[in-house]
């Protein structure tokens, strides 16, 4: 029987990474990269292009947190690094830039809808991969737009991480609280982008109810 504990090719081999708070080899998709900077301070690569010997923690406040607390990327570094108490928050802000940024790449390739109107036609059609609402939309205009995602052939994930302002912001335009995210190149980044945010803040408003977030 084939070992399941270990991966079995080089190419997923070289997708493992250390994680320093575990101590134990994951995915890279579920970690965030970390390198030293010129200062000695712990600098956050979300694109993992920064030059230097890399260290690896899970994308989630609390492990971000516990490494900064404990010292350890110090350890994993074999030098003394300085990680500042608000490393967590950093690694937040720079991943909603990321999702914001995506989110206006994507109006670029054409694969962005917005408006109530379009985006429940698009929803029908079974081709939204995401479903983005603003954070601070009217109740009766969420509720109705989420009752049309989940009549949707292939119901689309939700992210309500955002303002209206933000995703404005982002996609160019005003009042922006319906938006409909289509399959297309640079989706699975992403979304990856957006699992990793989810470690730092809640995808949706804590106060809209479960069935709003999905959850039911």
């Amino acid at each position: 029987m084939t070992d399941q504990t270990n991966p079995k090719t080089h190419a997923e081999a070289s997708r493992q990474r250390k994680d320093i708070v575990l101590g134990e080899a994951t995915d890279e998709a579920r970690l965030i990269r970390f390198v030293a900077g010129p200062d000695g301070a712990v600098v956050p690569d979300l694109a993992r292009k920064l030059p230097g010997r890399g260290v690896w923690v899970g994308a989630d406040r609390d492990s971000v947190s516990t490494a900064a607390k404990k010292g350890l990327f110090s350890r994993a570094a074999k030098m003394k690094l300085t990680a500042a108490p608000d490393l967590a928050d950093q690694v937040e802000a720079l991943l909603a830039r990321r999702v914001l940024e995506g989110l206006g790449l994507a109006r670029k390739a054409g694969v962005i809808i917005s408006g109530y109107e379009k985006v429940v036609a698009a929803l029908a059609t079974g081709k939204v991969a995401w479903l983005i609402e603003a954070s601070d939309g009217a109740e009766d205009g969420r509720r109705k737009i989420l009752a049309a995602a989940r009549r949707a052939p292939t119901p689309p994930r939700l992210l309500g991480a955002f303002s209206s302002d933000e995703l404005g912001l982002a996609l160019g335009g005003e009042n922006v609280i319906h938006t409909a995210l289509l399959a297309g190149r640079g989706l699975d980044r992403w979304t990856l982008d957006v699992e990793r945010l989810s470690g730092f803040r809640p995808l949706s408003p804590t106060e809209w109810t479960a069935r709003e977030r999905g959850e039911g």
